[in-house]
């Protein structure tokens, strides 16, 4: 009876999570236990006792002679039963709360960000003394619709050092680069859409893809950016509204975009309703500037944005857009609409932060130190047979194999126990393709403790 019992499960999870992705809305009335069945290849005797047992549970109503329908109102959105069943250790939602949560003993070289003292605390501290001072306008008032002025002048002279020309007002400050994101796919974005994303990429932009109940499809990702064939093809396929990437230092791979690839891209972009969207977060940990799409697009069809948390502090919430001006112009209604003001203060306090006489040299500082412990990180984990897939010209990340046979879930499960957050590969795979694979952040990667607990999780 158990593989029944496993088919019945199966067709309820597939319903229950049509629910609460709310594809199925109240009232909705199911797929017949005939068509279930074919689209499920099962017997229909299993989808009639999965919706039997839905209907018990008052997850569905039977109307006799109509079939079953979407009982009760609208069901709250659940982010974790949306879409395949995931371990914990792959689920992007549980890794994030795991690394946030953790108290200081546990160590996390699966996180994405770096240790506290690795940020420029001394150049926050300084802001924050000086803003102490400020009138009561600075202090307290709602930031103005864009976000501060000098803040902005500021990211636009920056761009410029990367190729793109972004003038201020084309410019709108956020809360974070997850907001700016969020506020684009609002933007952008109906459900049932299409994104794609980098295979792998980062694990959040899976998680958010899921609130805006997208599809999102995944795109191999190469050592000098997205497969171009396999991207064309995709867009042939699946007609994406947005592609969301890095491209200076890509998350998790460490990859560098090059300028051939880049040409290409956009050259496919060119024939599509493409936008793409190019996430910059790490740009201050190049030693080299990466091209940039924004810079050979001109900003038409792709959106550039970041944030500085990675770099000055994580406690500031504090991002951008940049994107063309009718754009930003919907973008500022929207950023109204859901937050009102912006952070007037944490604007204030980065701006100080990144015109401080200090700051690039505690840069300069930072990407020494990343490079000194890439070298130590690899060593050590080559050590136990884990190898990088490519060996990153900057930033924190190295994406790793794993010996043969080795399962990162399971690593992480017993790692995690000795208190080690470890990110496996399938959580940055959307096709569940990189289950011998890890990220390490070389800067969380400084105690041994990190080693001995890998080396005894693998001799198991």
């Amino acid at each position: 009876m158990k593989p029944s019992g496993t088919r019945i499960d199966a067709v309820m999870e597939a319903v229950q999570s049509r629910i609460a992705s709310r594809v199925y809305m109240p009232g909705v009335r199911l797929p017949s236990v005939r068509a279930q069945a074919q689209a499920m290849r099962l017997s229909v005797s299993t989808v009639v006792e999965a919706y039997e047992r839905l209907a018990a549970a008052g997850v569905i109503a039977a109307r006799p002679g109509a079939g079953f329908y979407v009982a009760g109102p609208a069901a709250p959105l659940a982010l974790a039963q949306m879409g395949p069943k995931l371990d914990r250790e792959v689920d992007p939602l549980w890794i994030s709360r795991q690394s946030l949560e953790a108290d200081a003993a546990v160590l996390k070289p699966g996180c994405g960000w770096m240790p506290a003292s690795w940020l420029y605390e001394t150049g926050v501290r300084r802001a924050l003394r000086a803003r102490a001072r400020s009138g009561a306008t600075e202090l307290v008032e709602y930031a103005t619709p864009l976000g501060h002025p000098a803040l902005r002048q500021l990211l636009s002279r920056r761009l410029l050092a990367n190729g793109i020309e972004a003038a201020p007002e084309h410019i709108m400050l956020t809360d974070s680069g997850t907001q700016a994101i969020d506020l684009i796919c609002r933007f952008l974005l109906e459900p049932g859409d299409t994104v794609l994303v980098d295979d792998p990429c980062y694990f959040n932009f899976h998680a958010l893809l899921k609130a805006h109940r997208v599809k999102a499809v995944g795109v191999p990702y190469t050592p000098g950016g997205p497969d171009v064939a396999l991207f064309g093809a995709a867009l042939q396929t699946h007609a994406p509204r947005l592609y969301i990437t890095n491209s200076g230092i890509h998350n998790p791979t460490g990859a560098t975009l090059s300028p051939v690839v880049a040409h290409r891209i956009l050259k496919l972009a060119e024939n599509s309703n493409l936008v793409i969207v190019e996430d910059d977060i790490f740009a201050d940990f190049e030693t080299a500037p990466a091209p940039r799409l924004a810079a050979f697009d001109g900003l038409s069809r792709v959106i550039q944005i970041g944030s500085f948390s990675k770099t000055i502090s994580a406690a500031l919430r504090c991002g951008y857009i940049a994107a063309r001006p009718d754009w930003i112009e919907s973008l500022v209604d929207l950023k109204i609409a859901t937050t009102f003001g912006g952070g007037r203060l944490a604007a204030d306090i980065v701006l100080a932060a990144l015109t401080d006489s200090g700051y690039r040299k505690h840069m300069e500082t930072v990407r020494l130190r990343l490079a000194q412990q890439r070298e130590k990180t690899i060593a050590r984990l080559e050590a136990s047979g884990i190898r990088p897939w490519l060996v990153p010209q900057a930033g924190m990340f190295l994406w790793c194999r794993l010996p043969k046979g080795k399962d990162a879930s399971t690593l992480s499960r017993l790692c995690l126990k000795d208190g080690v957050v470890l990110a496996p590969g399938n959580a940055f795979s959307q096709s569940l393709s990189a289950g011998d694979f890890l990220r390490f952040n070389v800067a969380q990667s400084t105690d041994d403790r990190v080693f001995d607990v890998l080396a005894r999780a693998l001799a198991i």
